[in-house]
Order: structure tokens, then C-alpha cells, then sequence
């Protein structure tokens, strides 16, 4: 398989269920820093928050659940323990802590959950606004405590492009702490995934995912600085250019698109954000950011932690931080969230690993991060008939065409799925249609779907 095409693959099916082995592939971290791993397999997570004792509280989507990975006091460089703090929630992506308590930001609600004196769990789980909605393409929902004591939500775009019928969609909200006075803070953010405030004077911007499908360089992805009642073009502009489908469509009344802050290269998914507050030098003026990678370039692009640096003319100064996630055939890891401890300490996780990274001062590490399979990669078809096989076939081929699979996976720079067996078994291919990662849709199949949908595409591989 070319290059492109088997990173494109990884890229398209999301994370991979085989552990990561050691064979020496390194990451690239920037001068004074070095790069370790501090927790591994921990499957599909997501975002990250982090206590003022320095536990990490981990969002997994997938299964419904929220880790803690209590600090590293012992001093060897991993948590000292991990468990489940929350779990049966929907699809729970953005975390926030505020008053010792942890908020959780669902598929389709915001909840919390009381925290002790030392950070742990105390009392039930509590939903103080639901009914979000969480269909389509963009469901994530990402939540931050702004300067101003409110909670702000982002939720994204129901689809790749198209005039939204529900107003919350690709908006940033904000409500106060106890999920009461919900109101729509900026509009036109097609999916918002990280936002933050800086440090030094208080301004939000939030990185936001241009459009897919007009080739491999246009749109850029986007930084805006988010101002109340801003709105930010799509989908009738992309950055400062209108839209070829949507451009002639714009409604009265509109306001003025505000072109971005920064551009970021087409596809590369800027994801979270998060305005560093306990670093010096070069990175006082700076945030972090993590670009998750293209899916649909003809040559895959981004997969890296980028520093940008707001120089003193009001110009951003983009910088690689840690990379080499993609290296020649091997996609090593997509970069999702980054958070800073009060000790200094920067933890990112990475959804297609599994793994959370420890990034801080010292003299560069050499971090191994291969990810081959260790899961037994016989025939994952091998138990069923070649008559169950042709029935299950057909159904999955049909579903394949219902939901215009094709339109993804097939055209305009991505390459046909193959090599799925090298990354899933047959559960664990099924258990992804449950929780697919954005920005494919959930498709709300039943099990005999799902499992009809994965002999169809194990089958097309042979």
C-alpha cells in the first residue's frame, strides 16, 4: 500500500485497538523540553482536565466513562493509580473543574459531580441542562469556564456543510455554573473543538475545522478570536472567501463574517487549545495546539502539537512542539487535547493510540511510539460460513450504499479502506460503528447492522 494511502486509512477509521510496541521511532519535541509517556492503553480518549493536586481526569467517548489518573507522587514517571470515575454517560467529550466539582460535557447534556478535598469523587452524577442535540457528523461537545465565571460550550455542525435547522449547532454557548441562563455566545463556528482565554488580557479564540471536499489546500483551518454575538461565516464563507456552494445563499440580516486570527493548513483538525500559564522564556506570549491530521488530503498532513506565539504587533507565530506522529507508511498517533499543570507539566492525549504524553523542561527523551497490532490478525471472518457470508454481505454492501460511505471513503483524496484487519479485530471494528470518531456520523445501527457492516468491509478487502 502507497504511503497516503495506508496513513489516510488510519487516519479515516480512528483509533486502533492494538497496543503500542517499543521499536524505537521517536517523537520530536522542542529544545529544552523532553517527551515521555505517562499512560498507555487507555483506548479512545478524548479531553483532558487537570486538578491543582496534578490527577488527570480523562474523557473516553466510546465507552461512556471518565478516568482518573491520579498524580505521579512516587516520582517514576507514571499515575499512580487509574480508575473509572464516571461511567454509563453519553459519548462524554469536554471536562471542566470548577468549585470542587468536575463538569462533564455529554453528547447531548452537561453534568457534575462533586470532588473531595483530594480530588476524588464524592456523591452522584447530576445533569443540569440536557436536550442538546447530537446527530450528524460534529457531536463532540467541548466545555471551559471563561474568566467572566461563566461555563462555555461548543458544539459543532451537524454536517460538512449545509444551512443548520437547530440554532445551538456549530455556535459557541455559555450558561452559569448551575446549567441556568443558557444563552448563544457566537455563531458560525463550524466545530469548534478547543477554545481558551489568553492569560494576559482575557480574549477567547477558539480554533474551528474548515469545510471538506473543495481539494487538498482550501479551506484553511482556522484560530478566531470569538467575540459575543461574532459571527464567523460558515457556511456561506471559509476564512475571508465565500463558499462555492453556499456563498449566493446568505440571509438578510446576517453579520459581518470575521475573518480568523491564524490560519492553520487545510484538514489539518486543530483540536484543543490551551494558553500555556507556567512556561517562560520563548512561551510566555503562547499556546498549544493539537492538529489531529487530515482525513481526506491525497497526502496526509498536520498529526502534531503546534506552539503559537502572539507577538507584540498582534501577529501569531506558528512553531512545530512535538511531532513526528506521522513518519513514512506509519501513523504513530493523532494528537487530540493538551492541558498544563501548576507544576509546568503538559499532558496530551492521543485518541488513536490510547496514550496520554508528559511533556516538560529537561534534555530531549527518546519516546518509542510505534503502534503494529498485537491482536491476533487471522481471518477475522474465519468463524462464519460462506453462506452467512454472502447473506451478511449483502446487507452491509446495502447499509454501505444507504448511508453514501462511498462519498468519504472512495473519492476527492481518500484512498479505499484497506488493511482494517492490521487495526481491528471483528468486535472491536463493530464496537467503532457504536462511537465512530468525528467527522463520521453515528449511524445508529443495530447489532445484526453492525456486524453485517464490518463481514462487508473485512469481505472487500480480500
Amino acid at each position: 500500500m502507497a504511503t497516503a494511502s495506508r496513513a489516510l486509512l488510519h487516519a479515516a477509521v480512528g483509533y486502533s485497538d492494538a497496543a503500542p510496541m517499543d521499536d524505537g521511532t521517536d517523537l520530536a519535541v522542542a529544545e529544552g523540553y523532553r517527551v515521555d509517556v505517562y499512560a498507555s492503553g487507555l483506548g479512545n480518549i478524548r479531553f483532558l482536565a487537570v486538578t491543582s493536586g496534578g490527577d488527570l481526569f480523562v474523557s473516553r467517548p466510546r465507552t461512556g466513562e471518565v478516568l482518573r489518573l491520579a498524580a505521579d507522587h512516587n516520582g517514576d514517571g507514571l499515575p499512580d493509580a487509574q480508575e473509572v470515575v464516571l461511567a454509563g454517560l453519553t459519548r462524554p467529550h469536554g471536562l471542566a473543574l470548577r468549585e470542587n466539582h468536575l463538569y462533564a460535557a455529554e453528547s447531548n447534556a452537561i453534568g457534575r459531580v462533586a470532588l473531595d478535598s483530594d480530588g476524588r469523587i464524592q456523591g452522584d452524577y447530576q445533569r443540569l441542562v440536557s436536550g442538546f442535540g447530537d446527530g450528524g457528523n460534529h457531536w463532540t461537545k467541548t466545555i471551559a469556564f471563561g474568566p467572566d465565571g461563566w461555563l462555555y460550550l461548543s458544539s459543532g455542525s451537524t454536517c460538512n456543510v449545509c444551512e443548520e435547522s437547530d440554532p445551538q449547532r456549530a455556535t459557541i454557548m455559555r450558561m452559569q455554573a448551575d446549567g441556568s441562563g443558557l444563552e448563544i455566545y457566537a455563531r458560525g463556528l463550524r466545530n469548534s473543538v478547543g477554545f481558551d482565554w489568553t492569560p494576559w488580557d482575557q480574549r477567547l479564540f477558539a480554533t474551528d475545522n474548515g469545510r471538506d471536499l473543495l481539494g487538498d489546500n482550501f479551506p484553511p483551518c482556522e484560530l478566531n478570536e470569538v467575540v459575543q454575538g461574532g459571527f464567523y461565516g460558515w457556511p456561506y464563507y471559509n476564512a475571508d472567501q465565500l463558499d462555492p456552494d453556499f456563498g449566493e445563499k446568505i440571509p438578510q440580516g446576517l453579520p459581518q463574517n470575521r475573518p480568523p486570527a491564524h490560519n492553520f493548513p487545510a484538514h489539518n483538525a486543530p483540536l484543543g487549545i490551551r494558553f500555556l500559564r507556567h512556561q517562560d522564556g520563548p512561551y510566555a506570549r503562547s499556546a498549544l495546539v493539537a492538529l489531529h491530521g487530515s482525513w481526506n488530503r491525497s497526502e496526509p498532513d498536520g498529526y502534531k502539537v503546534v506552539s503559537l506565539h502572539w507577538q507584540q504587533d498582534g501577529s501569531i507565530v506558528q512553531r512545530d512542539f512535538l511531532s513526528n506522529f506521522l513518519q513514512a507508511d506509519s501513523l504513530l498517533g493523532r494528537p487530540v487535547d493538551v492541558v498544563e499543570a501548576a507544576s509546568g507539566e503538559i499532558f496530551i492525549s492521543d485518541d488513536y493510540s490510547g496514550r496520554v504524553y508528559r511533556v516538560h523542561r529537561g534534555e530531549a527523551s527518546r519516546t518509542a511510539v510505534n503502534t503494529r497490532a498485537e491482536h491476533d490478525q487471522t481471518d477475522p471472518l474465519r468463524d462464519y460460513s460462506q453462506r452467512d457470508r454472502e447473506r451478511l454481505v449483502a446487507m452491509g454492501g446495502s447499509l454501505y450504499e444507504r448511508y453514501a460511505c462511498a462519498e468519504c471513503h472512495e473519492g476527492k483524496g481518500l484512498r479505499p479502506l484497506q488493511g482494517l484487519a492490521e487495526r481491528y479485530s471483528a468486535q472491536s471494528l463493530m464496537s467503532f460503528f457504536i462511537t465512530p470518531t468525528p467527522p463520521m456520523p453515528q449511524l445508529n445501527l443495530n447489532e445484526a447492522q453492525r456486524e453485517a457492516l464490518m463481514v462487508y468491509l473485512f469481505a472487500a478487502e480480500k
